[in-house]
């Protein structure tokens, strides 16, 4: 599995950002107020995976104290960094397409200005969960694989033509 490019976090942002914007400028007017702590359940998830890559890699580096780690268990963690990474990022383009709207309106309509809040909130617990997503795919790597440039092409198991 190859890590997470952030390319692809960055186009799942800003197709996240202008299809939250285009839907917020055509419903606004009948949406309810967002709740301030919207968001916060993403900020819940990526201290969550914080917490289990620093587990992960406690476990994967053997360090005294620790059993070694299942490699199906690694295997699940990453899938769900993976996961994790690419769902904050759209949330994150979500938030900011939502902020990208209420940001300016902020001093016309006040149920905007309550809505900014809201979305900074959801901006930043969901950055977090990306944050965390990241870090949680970077401890799944075995100390072999520090250097990802370095084995670039290279099969282990084949001896060179």
């Amino acid at each position: 599995m190859k890590p997470t490019r952030p390319i692809d976090l960055i186009t799942a942002a800003v197709v996240g950002a202008v299809l939250m914007y285009v839907l917020v400028r055509l419903a606004y007017g009948g949406l309810p107020r967002l709740p301030l702590l919207a968001g916060i359940t993403l900020l819940i998830l990526g201290v969550a995976e914080v917490l289990l890559g620093n587990a992960l890699r406690a476990r994967i580096e053997r360090r005294p104290g620790t059993e070694p780690v299942n490699p199906l268990l690694a295997a699940r963690a990453v899938t769900v960094a993976k996961a994790s990474s690419l769902a904050g990022a759209i949330m994150a383009g979500a938030w900011l397409g939502v902020l990208g709207y209420v940001l300016p309106l902020g001093s016309e309509i006040a149920a905007a200005a309550g809505d900014t809040a809201a979305a900074v909130v959801g901006l930043v617990s969901a950055l977090s969960l990306v944050g965390g997503a990241l870090w949680l795919e970077r401890c799944c790597r075995t100390p072999d694989d520090k250097d990802p440039s370095s084995t670039a092409g290279q099969d282990e198991d084949r001896p060179p033509r």
